[in-house]
């Protein structure tokens, strides 16, 4: 679940429990007032009643009385009145158990007040006794309608369309307020994504804005953390270019000075002068790996683009790869290559996948032979090569493209190779829009490069 959902639910949740106390304040502040008000009104109307009757019937008698029942009967909230002698005997009553009165009859004979019976949820029993001038003791027994409570909404058809108006807007709030706390974090997120990416230029405080909060305050800090990255990183490049360069010059003297002393050599100097050479070689070889790693680490390798034949390319290359790879006890061979063609610089193109290539070569064991496939996909050219060296530790396969990274095990220095290959097939890679992973199979590597075919 992500942080936005989080932030929705757990607002919509406040919402809803500040929206459920608040009906319960409502209830509880309007029942219990009502319920107090409706006790004491009828209450008082009972002993009205019972006083009103026995001085009807002992002015009028029981033709009298029984027009002033039969008027009370009619009222709203009063759904049966009934006149019981203190024997049990219903008088002025119709259809009615006095049995199931029995109970209400005795405490209000031996009362001089009204008692109440509340056993139903919609109506209430009241019963106040009178004396007729005979001396007969009765029991009026009124049944009232309980008071009803009006919603908090209103009792109108439109309450449901009141209910619909808050729920969409507390989900329209909830939806707002999760948006404005999750949606910066989202662009921060982004930003690491891009600068982890390698996009050093990732910046995220201009999009985040002037909130005054902490999230603000942490885009500025990623701000200035990324810049200070930048700074550094780009300075390691400079200073690598800048050594480069400057190494060229004493390194071409060097050179003059060893063709001069291999002419004035003698069999006893011989090998060590040819050893010097090759150390040399190898030396002006990785100058120029660091300068054309450099150049398109900055963007400063200027290439042109054209339509490549990439089938034509591959099959060129793992040639090359195979012939010197037979010297070592190894081959190169292709299992499949679809016909492909893309625009991009040859030179850069092919450079990425002879390093990729020759890696193989390079880490692969004796009498195994390297794959290498192209296939064209959905609109993509890729080149998959396959090695048989042992595979690497799963936790350094991303740190294979790394310049000078070496892996702690099988693939040592033992190799001969300097580390920058994989890292300037990256850069080659990178900059025609591709794509170049790792992973490990069964028994070794396999590196995966894409082309875009329409770049």
């Amino acid at each position: 679940m992500n942080l936005f959902v989080k932030i929705f639910l757990w607002f919509l949740a406040a919402l809803a429990l500040m929206v459920g106390v608040m009906l319960l304040l409502n209830w509880t502040v309007q029942t219990e007032p009502v319920v107090s008000r409706w006790r004491i009104s009828v209450r008082n109307q009972t002993n009205i009643y019972a006083a009103t009757a026995a001085q009807i019937h002992a002015n009028q008698g029981e033709s009298g009385l029984n027009e002033f029942l039969s008027r009370i009967r009619e009222a709203e909230t009063i759904g049966e009145v009934d006149l019981i002698g203190e024997n049990g005997k219903l008088y002025l009553s119709e259809g009615v158990n006095a049995e199931n009165y029995r109970d209400l009859i005795a405490r209000s004979l031996a009362s001089n007040a009204v008692e109440f019976e509340l056993n139903q949820p919609e109506t209430a029993l009241t019963a106040r006794q009178l004396r007729f001038a005979n001396g007969d003791r009765y029991v009026l027994i009124v049944r009232w309608e309980r008071p009803r409570i009006t919603p908090f909404f209103g009792e109108s058809p439109l309450r449901y369309l009141r209910y619909a108006a808050l729920l969409l807007t507390a989900l329209l709030l909830c939806w707002a307020l999760a948006r404005y706390m999750s949606k910066p974090i989202e662009k921060l997120r982004k930003a690491t994504q891009r600068l982890a990416g390698g996009e050093l230029s990732a910046r995220v405080a201009g999009e985040v804005g002037k909130r005054g909060d902490e999230i603000s305050a942490l885009a500025k800090d990623f701000d200035v953390m990324a810049e200070r990255i930048e700074s550094l990183i780009t300075s390691q490049k400079r200073l690598s270019r800048d050594i480069s360069h400057e190494l060229r010059s004493p390194l071409a003297r060097m050179n003059v000075a060893l063709e001069i002393a291999k002419q004035k050599s003698n069999a006893e100097t011989a090998p060590n002068l040819e050893r010097i050479e090759t150390e040399s070689n190898r030396l002006n070889e990785m100058i120029s790996r660091l300068l054309t790693l450099s150049k398109l680490e900055t963007g400063s390798q200027d290439f042109e683009k054209s339509e490549l034949n990439l089938k034509k390319l591959v099959e060129q290359v793992a040639a090359d790869a195979d012939f010197e790879a037979a010297a070592k006890g190894r081959s190169v061979r292709i299992i499949r290559a679809d016909e492909c063609r893309m625009r991009g610089g040859e030179t850069l193109v092919q450079s990425a996948i002879e390093n990729v290539l020759r890696n193989a070569v390079r880490y692969t064991k004796e009498n195994t032979t390297v794959e290498v496939t192209l296939r064209a996909e959905n609109g993509k050219a890729v080149v998959t090569v396959r090695d048989h060296g042992g595979g690497v530790p799963e936790d350094e396969l991303a740190n294979l493209f790394r310049p000078f990274y070496r892996v702690s095990e099988a693939r040592d220095r033992g190799s001969g190779g300097i580390g920058l290959g994989l890292a300037i097939a990256e850069q080659a890679v990178r900059v025609h829009k591709g794509t170049i992973k790792a992973r490990n199979t069964d028994g070794g590597l396999e590196v995966e490069i894409s082309f875009d075919r329409h770049i």
